[in-house]
């Protein structure tokens, strides 16, 4: 499957809406960009460039922050107006190295429920190769 590397109109729409920083401040100095985003199914990518650790690899923590920013976003969406969600519970298990070229997550829910959502997000690689396999857990509140 080839995946986006440009915003599709829904999501351009949504970006415009929440004023182009769905994210927050920390995915944009990371460089996460939104390609897809819906409470079932979300894509972002971000710069290897700029998230490597010493020894020239992307961070373990920058795939947690673009696997949680993602889940979170499909997880606000979900929860809709009025309803907020925010996180309780992330893990990680990396499995391959990034050095290179782009970082791409794409999330689906695993569990979208009145109280509480789960999502799964796979990191990539430029040729679509897993690099890391995370899972999230949002509570949705009332504001």
């Amino acid at each position: 499957m080839t995946l986006p590397t440009e915003p599709d109109e829904a999501t351009r729409a949504l970006l415009e809406r929440r004023g182009g920083r769905p994210g927050g401040q920390l995915a944009e100095r990371m460089g996460i960009e939104f390609l897809q985003l819906s409470a079932e199914h979300s894509i972002a990518r971000m710069p290897a460039d700029g998230n490597l650790q010493p020894v020239g690899l992307v961070h373990g923590g920058a795939y947690c922050v673009i696997a949680e920013t993602l889940g979170s976003v499909s997880a606000n969406i979900h929860a809709g107006e009025g309803r907020y969600a925010v996180g309780t519970d992330i893990n990680a298990t990396h499995t391959r190295s990034i050095s290179t070229g782009w970082v791409t997550a794409e999330c689906r829910a695993v569990h979208l429920g009145r109280s509480m959502t789960v999502h799964e997000v796979v990191c990539t690689d430029d040729e679509g190769r897993r690099a890391s396999t995370l899972r999230i857990t949002n509570f949705i509140k009332t504001r």
